[in-house]
């Protein structure tokens, strides 16, 4: 009997119609009641377990059933693994659920979750193709999303082509996951169309639900328009996705890994450019649980970026900081140290950047290529041209590539080192004789090692070559020629030898007619003989001299007044003041104005004042440079005279114009 006088058959009853009503908490208060009677009542135990289940109380659950694990035993397994699975304990779940002593289908179901997490998506897809082909229920086709999302991840993460599994298309989950794995295998058109139409089926599914407001349409949307954003960010048309990943932001979607990604997309669409905007974004994909949103891949991403905004933001510390800290967690990745050596770049040290990637490039030698190849980029900042083609040189996965050799071939040919240049030439020639001999890229490496030789005066050496042309086509006059004039140099007999091989003249010739030639549309720079009118040619006599048309010149202009029958002036030519008749401007006599003396000074009293006009007193000059003018004249009055002009430096006697006076200098106009 319950405490109170109550049956415990009735506070079954109860336990049983709120578990019917969905009404958990009651019923863990009846449940309490009873375990308060018997607290080993096992069945009350799984009930109360299953309830916290329902109620989100994964923590207390657990703590339940690893309390009574010796009572509950295997019974509450599956709880178990599921407690584990939703506090993101996905190693404990996994282990518990390989501990189960059967494997029903609710634990594969959750197995296949624990391994999509784990990112083993070739096990994962094992499991749900085993659970579709041996059950039928009403959750078949949550199975099939589940598995088109597993192929979806294989796709984009690992990037393997995945079979057909001729899943259908029918709901708007199903089409996303499809183009979830077009986008996979780059087939970006294919993938955009069907993410249009889960767009459509996923408004006409979500608008047949009453409970189902606008909000939450465009809510659920959201997913799939991000999507497309990409896409489109993928093609290039990065302003339009960007539109499309604002208005995304904009709805404030409830899940946090979809708001990551697309703050993610947007930093990487702003690089260097609206850092401030990058910088709010990248708060977004700090929230709480982004880590069990996303793939290990994603999370791997968005921490590069973050790194790369701090070093556009000049935050120095923090960018070695976290590209650190990306270097401890992925030792054999490149792009830690690729954004170090980068920041170092930005400070200036080249130097220590090359250690940096030269030290990763020596313990890591299988991600070396694209190390070495920013190795070289940074030997030609400095200048060091021999440098950076010797560390080319050293990638031995693209040492014979086409673009490398003629990377090479320009460097060396740029620090004159012909040699080299034609020993890269001789080494990648060697290699495809060996893997693909009378390939199209074989043939076009002689013929471009040919060439070369021949254009730095090595004909000797471009025999050999143009030999092995010639005998894969003896019908090329252009190869023989060359190879004849190489072995006029050597050997003169073989050069009149192959000289044979040469078509006649007559086969060479080309029978074209100059006349048309001459006047067709497209000729320029042709002299044209002048056709000649009926009337013009006369039969000459013998003897007869033909004269030339003498073209008459027209007479010069005369100047204006001028006698042609006078003798010109013989020293026209020179300016005025230096001819041997010029003697001078004379000086008129000066007017008497106000304001022409010194200061004071009036037009009436000036003449009287002036003592170099009175009879007695000899006339004075002023001082040149003097700040007060001339001194006064002995027997005068003492006041200060007019100041006159300074004679010019040629002698003549025009008058300056007055300058104004300047700061500090010695005084006069």
């Amino acid at each position: 009997m319950a405490s109170g006088g109550v049956s415990v058959a009735s506070v079954w009853t109860e336990v049983n119609r709120c578990g019917q009503n969905g009404d958990y908490t009651r019923a863990l208060k009846a449940l309490g009641k009873i375990l308060h009677e018997n607290r080993d009542d096992v069945t009350a135990l799984h009930c109360k377990v299953v309830c916290l289940v329902q109620n989100g109380s994964f923590k207390e659950a657990l703590n339940v059933m690893n309390t009574h694990s010796k009572l509950l035993g295997s019974e509450v397994v599956f709880e178990k693994a599921y407690c584990e699975y939703r506090l993101n304990r996905v190693e404990s779940s996994l282990k518990t659920i390989e501990s189960a002593p059967e494997q029903t289908d609710k634990l594969k179901e959750l197995y296949g979750q624990v391994l999509y997490r784990l990112e083993r998506y070739e096990e994962c897809k094992a499991v749900y193709t085993d659970l579709i082909r041996n059950s039928q229920d009403e959750y078949e086709e949550e199975r099939k999303t589940n598995l088109a999302a597993v192929v979806a991840a294989m796709s984009q993460w690992e990037e393997a082509q995945t079979e057909d599994l001729g899943l259908p298309e029918s709901t708007y989950e199903l089409c996303y996951n499809t183009a979830c794995a077009l986008i996979g295998q780059g087939r970006l058109t294919e993938a955009f169309n069907k993410l249009r139409q889960a767009e459509e089926l996923c408004r006409v599914s979500l608008a047949e639900d009453s409970d189902v407001t606008e909000e939450d349409i465009e809510s659920e949307l959201a997913v799939i328009r991000s999507q497309m954003a990409y896409i489109v960010q993928l093609q290039g048309r990065t302003d339009e996705a960007l539109q499309l990943y604002n208005q995304v932001i904009k709805l404030k979607p409830s899940d946090v890994g979809l708001l990551a990604v697309t703050a993610n997309n947007i930093i990487t669409i702003n690089k260097d450019q609206n850092v401030f905007d990058s910088k709010k974004k990248v708060k977004l994909t700090n929230a709480e649980g982004v880590e069990y949103k996303l793939a290990r891949k994603q999370l791997q991403a968005i921490e590069f970026n973050k790194a790369l905004l701090a070093m556009y933001t000049n935050q120095a510390d923090q960018c070695r900081k976290l590209a650190s800290s990306l270097q401890a967690q992925n030792p054999g990745h490149p792009r830690p140290v690729l954004i170090q050596a980068a920041q170092l770049c930005r400070e200036k040290q080249h130097g220590r950047a090359i250690e940096l990637l030269q030290h990763f490039s020596d313990q890591n030698p299988e991600s070396a290529s694209g190390i070495k190849l920013t190795m070289a980029q940074l030997y030609l900042i400095q200048g060091h041209v021999t440098k950076a083609c010797d560390v080319l040189r050293s990638i031995e996965e693209f040492q014979h590539k086409a673009g490398m050799v003629s990377a090479l071939v320009t460097m060396y040919s740029h620090e004159e080192d012909i040699d080299g240049a034609i020993d890269v030439f001789k080494q990648a020639i060697e290699h495809f004789q060996s893997e693909q001999p009378g390939s199209a890229a074989h043939l076009a490496l002689v013929r471009e090692a040919a060439n070369f030789k021949l254009k730095h005066g090595r004909k000797k050496e471009a025999i050999s070559d143009l030999e092995q042309l010639w005998r894969q086509n003896t019908k090329d006059i252009h190869t023989l020629a060359q190879l004849i004039s190489a072995y006029s140099l050597v050997d003169t007999e073989k050069a009149k030898s192959l000289s044979k091989h040469l078509p006649s003249a007559d086969a060479m010739s080309f029978k074209v007619d100059v006349d048309e030639l001459e006047n067709s549309h497209g000729a320029t720079n042709v002299r044209k003989k002048a056709g000649k009118t009926a009337g013009e040619s006369l039969p000459k006599e013998p003897g007869q001299v033909e004269l030339k048309k003498k073209r008459k010149k027209k007479k010069g202009k005369l100047p204006k007044n001028c006698d042609p029958k006078a003798t010109p002036d013989p020293e026209r030519w020179l300016p005025m003041r230096e001819r041997s008749y010029y003697r001078g401007k004379k000086k008129g006599k000066k007017k008497e104005q106000v304001g022409k003396g010194t200061q004071g000074a009036t037009a009436g009293a000036s003449a009287e004042l002036d003592a170099s006009k009175t009879a007695s007193s000899p006339p004075t000059s002023p001082r040149p440079g003097s700040a007060s003018g001339s001194a006064a004249a002995p027997g005068g009055s003492g006041a200060v005279p007019p100041r006159q002009q300074k004679p010019s430096a040629s002698g003549a006697g025009r008058k300056k114009a007055p300058q104004k006076k300047k700061k500090g200098g010695k005084g006069g106009w």
